[in-house]
């Protein structure tokens, strides 16, 4: 559709509620079902909704087919990045409230993949929970895409994994949370164990169980393999190492995992092999929403990950101009 289509302006203010409507329209898929459930009110509230706001602005926001939204306008996709910062705003300003009316207490909610939640947070969560044990902390555990849509969306506060994030950076700043390194982990008494310093060709002889494509740095691993010229079996990918070391136990190959996961007092059965000499470092980043205000206690759990994240090197960073 080209052009601002004539529509007869209502005398009804625009208001939040249906600019809130839009957004959960194009996060839904142009479904309106799902977007009525989603905020709790019927399909026919969303379109009443919808055809307000068109009238109001003097152009269709959406492309349709009969009752079916296909997708925005050239109009509705301009306009959409304004309704975007304006409900970010709205909800800063409820963050900015919050602030000033009780500092202890609130909500700080945290998204990040298995391996981050069960080996590198437990400590970090540990010492902000004495800073502020009235503070109602959510940790999400999921994949790295999902990561970022929930950060993007304004569903979370702090996103934290090693893959992903990266590639956000118009949306997202991001720090270095921590460096880790790959390793394999076979049964007790494994060939390989009796060879020193095992190369990838010899790894590559066994079968294979390791994180799936796009979790835990598998990218890497791939890699490796890739510059040494050699093909792995790879007879089983799973999203976290506990399931990896479940199946090593079964014998059902050698598993390369995040080293930081193995764990010899509870490990039993099972030996690491350092693979420093074979994949190379992957770091763990920490993520935040341009323009996401963060209160006071988010500043201090982003300290107690790294001494470096200070409230005033993190607040520079958020307010410097994105690339």
């Amino acid at each position: 559709m080209s052009g601002l289509p004539a529509i007869r302006r209502s005398e009804a203010p625009v208001n939040i509620q249906q600019l809130r409507l839009v957004r959960e329209i194009v996060r839904r898929h142009f479904n309106l079902t799902e977007a009525s459930n989603a905020l709790h009110t019927s399909q026919s509230g969303v379109s009443k909704h919808i055809r307000d706001l068109e009238d109001e602005l003097g152009v269709e926001l959406f492309e349709r087919r009969g009752k079916r939204l296909l997708g925005l306008t050239a109009a509705g996709g301009a306009l959409f990045e304004i309704v975007e910062r304006i409900l970010l705003d709205t909800e800063n300003l409820k963050r900015l409230a919050a602030q000033w009316s009780d500092q202890e207490r609130g909500h700080l909610r945290i998204a990040t993949t298995h391996t981050q939640a069960r080996y590198a947070l437990p400590g970090v969560i540990t010492r902000f929970r004495q800073d502020y044990p009235e503070v109602h902390l959510e940790l999400h555990q999921c994949g790295p895409g999902e990561i970022v849509s929930l950060l993007k969306a304004g569903q979370i506060d702090i996103g934290i994994a090693t893959e992903a994030l990266a590639d956000e950076r118009h949306d997202f700043v991001t720090f270095a949370f921590h460096s880790w390194q790959h390793a394999i982990v076979v049964p007790d008494g494994h060939p390989l164990l009796a060879s020193p310093e095992p190369g990838l060709a010899t790894i590559a002889r066994y079968p294979i169980v390791t994180y799936h494509e796009g979790f835990t740095g598998r990218s890497r691993i791939d890699e490796a393999f890739q510059a040494a010229g050699v093909t792995p079996d790879i007879v089983m990918s799973a999203l976290d190492a506990d399931v990896i070391k479940t199946y090593v136990e079964l014998r059902l190959g050698i598993g390369i995992i995040a080293s930081v996961a193995f764990d010899p007092a509870r490990d039993h059965g099972l030996q690491l092999i350092d693979g420093h000499p074979l994949f190379p470092s992957n770091t763990t980043l920490i993520a935040l929403r341009r323009g996401h205000l963060l209160r006071n206690f988010a500043y201090r759990f982003l300290e107690c990950c790294t001494p470096e994240l200070s409230p005033d090197a993190v607040r520079a960073a958020l307010s410097a101009t994105s690339i």
